[in-house]
């Protein structure tokens, strides 16, 4: 029997067979999670399908996170299928490319700046503040950050100061939800290839400077953030909240004090 079994959790942030969130999907189905997905437009939905096709979901909804009536309008057909659950998967963020090549002052704009923090960092929030009132006690939720929160990596620029927003947010949320018994943790990944890691110019160099100076010599991979995130839904992690736990191969205790 699977340690998350009759735990109903849902994820977001799928777009294709290398997203993080997919890794996550599989290790919390293994684990005999209840799964229901979130895109953020009809347009994937066939491709989203068919990448979850082998975990006998049936139930997508779509929802644009920078739109509160969209996320008021997801829990609200959420409830439709399951008028509690037990957590969801964040797994979202956005900067616009070009922000995240250019030096940072001078391509940083009001724009820019607003756009990523709400996307990354605020819809976490409010995804939260709308379905409180439906997640069960001891529920968990979970987002993505990168140590770029923490230390400059070169050409991360504006999302560095989003995920820092991000992991600020953890705790305040921890705070906020511990009143209601819900959990709020966040996992900093190594670098993975993914769509949005290819924005991040020469990211290949990052992750060969990563792997060199990580304790462990290998890749991380999106399973074992899966893994992490599979045991941070469960009562097995029933102590943990507030936290920021990295899946990096130590690369976080490690790393020098410079520029990466």
């Amino acid at each position: 029997m699977g340690f998350l079994k009759g735990k109903k959790i849902l994820i977001t942030g799928i777009s294709n067979e290398r997203s993080i969130a997919l890794g996550i999907a599989k290790a919390l189905y293994e684990q005999k999670a209840q799964l229901i997905f979130v895109c953020q437009n009809k347009k994937i939905i066939n491709k989203i399908k068919y990448l979850i096709n082998s975990m006998s979901v049936n139930t997508t909804f779509f929802c644009d996170v920078s739109n509160d009536e969209n996320i008021k309008e997801l829990f609200f057909n959420l409830k439709k299928t399951w008028s509690r659950f037990d957590g969801f998967i964040h797994s979202i963020a956005y900067c616009p490319k070009e922000k995240m090549y250019k030096d940072f002052i001078e391509s940083s704009t009001r724009e820019s700046f607003n756009l990523a923090h709400e996307i990354s960092s605020y819809s976490f929030l409010s995804m939260a503040r709308e379905s409180k009132n439906m997640l069960n006690k001891f529920s968990s939720l979970i987002t993505l950050s990168y140590l770029g929160s923490q230390r400059v990596v070169s050409n991360y620029n504006m999302m560095g100061l989003a995920k820092a927003s991000l992991e600020s947010n953890v705790r305040y949320m921890a705070y906020s939800l511990g009143k209601k018994n819900i959990r709020v943790n966040g996992i900093s990944s190594g670098p993975i290839k993914t769509i949005s890691s290819y924005q991040i110019k020469n990211f290949s160099k990052i992750q060969k400077y990563q792997k060199s100076v990580s304790l462990i010599k290998s890749d991380i991979t999106s399973r074992q953030i899966g893994n992490v995130a599979a045991f941070l839904c469960s009562n097995l992690s029933m102590g943990i909240t507030g936290s920021i736990i990295y899946v990096d191969n130590g690369f976080n205790v490690n790393v020098p004090n410079r520029t990466i």
